[in-house]
């Protein structure tokens, strides 16, 4: 039987994704090392190699899949933020913050009480976003990124001159209480049960988009504005809607990164998770359902790479050319349909 791949389809664009960071990663893995053919098989092998690996790789996914359904909810009204990494470390940064400061409060109090909080805040910025492209024609996308860069620097001061844990080297705030931290449910690695939130959020966010009368409007008001606007649908609110969820997405995945996988803020710990999940939603194109398995493949092939550096030799730098690889692929297919349509 003949195996038909449609361009255009999830297997398609997955496809494209993987021969890229294929192409770029496995030469330069085994050129940066003298063992080059160890080198490549640990990347294929490494991450099912041992439980630890195993739960980083799930570890790592569920961080992708909360960002990356908030982007594939902004996608779907109609709306882009690309403030993600500024926004992730926000959240870590408050997560951190105010878990220090209040750490006497019980724990099933705090969490969810940080939890709300973080959420509500970096959401406030993607709102702030799609208040300036409604009220002062300023492109969401332009906006939200220039926050973003702007919010950075900020929290590197804040961390360094104000919240910094004197005690330790590291550029980072102090390590939250123990019973504050999410237990791992596969030692040792620091997998956790926000691995099964993360599902929950999957399929939430699935079945509102396309088994909810709501979820259709946000779908409509995003394809079609001109056909929304006919119909009476609010477009205005769809698009204030979709990036308060979505940059307060990137919240919940900087909430998880502090209380789940590094107990402490430190300087850069966002570095490309934005860029990652924003590769996870386009591969799914715009599909929440489908960002579980690319969310999976995305993380596998970035600790594959990390793995395959740390027993071999090469540059640690790799991860980064793959997750550079793979957003070019991706949004290059995209470009190129949007040109087949027109």
């Amino acid at each position: 039987m003949k195996l038909c791949i449609k361009k255009g389809s999830y297997l398609y664009s997955m496809l494209i994704a993987v021969a890229a960071a294929l192409i770029v990663s496995v030469p330069i893995l085994s050129l940066g090392s003298d063992r080059p053919l160890e080198a490549a098989l640990h990347f294929f092998v490494q991450p099912f190699a041992s439980t630890y690996s195993v739960g980083t790789m799930l570890n790592t996914a569920s961080l992708f899949i909360f960002a990356a359904c908030g982007m594939c909810f902004s996608f779907n009204a109609g709306c882009f933020n690309l403030g993600g990494e500024g926004q992730i470390y926000l959240a870590g940064f408050l997560t951190a913050v105010l878990l220090n400061r209040f750490s006497g409060v019980p724990p099933f109090i705090l969490l969810p009480v940080v939890f709300i909080l973080v959420f509500c805040i970096t959401g406030l910025t993607g709102l702030f976003s799609a208040l300036l492209r409604l009220f002062r024609n300023i492109n969401e996308l332009l906006s939200s990124f220039l926050f973003s860069c702007a919010i950075i620097p900020i929290i590197d001061f804040l961390i360094v001159d104000c919240f910094r844990d004197e005690k330790k080297s590291l550029l980072a705030t102090p390590y939250i209480h123990a019973n504050l931290r999410l237990k791992s449910i596969l030692p040792p690695s620091v997998l956790n049960f926000s691995f099964f939130l993360a599902l929950a959020v999957v399929f939430g966010f699935y079945a509102y988009l396309y088994w909810t009368k709501k979820g259709y409007v946000t779908r409509i008001c995003g394809k079609a504005e001109e056909f929304a606007l006919y119909c009476g649908f609010s477009v205005r609110s769809e698009k204030l809607k979709g990036m308060f969820i979505s940059a307060g997405c990137h919240g919940i995945t900087g909430f998880f990164a502090v209380t789940g996988t590094y107990f402490t803020c430190h300087s850069g710990f966002y570095s490309g998770m934005g860029w990652n999940a924003l590769s996870v939603a386009l591969m799914a194109g715009n599909n929440p359902i489908f960002v579980l398995p690319s969310a999976l493949i995305m993380s596998y092939m970035l600790v594959a790479a990390d793995q395959s550096v740390l027993l071999n030799g090469g540059s640690f730098d790799t991860a980064n050319i793959i997750q550079a690889a793979v957003l070019v692929a991706i949004s290059v297919r995209h470009f190129t349909n949007g040109r087949e349509k027109k």
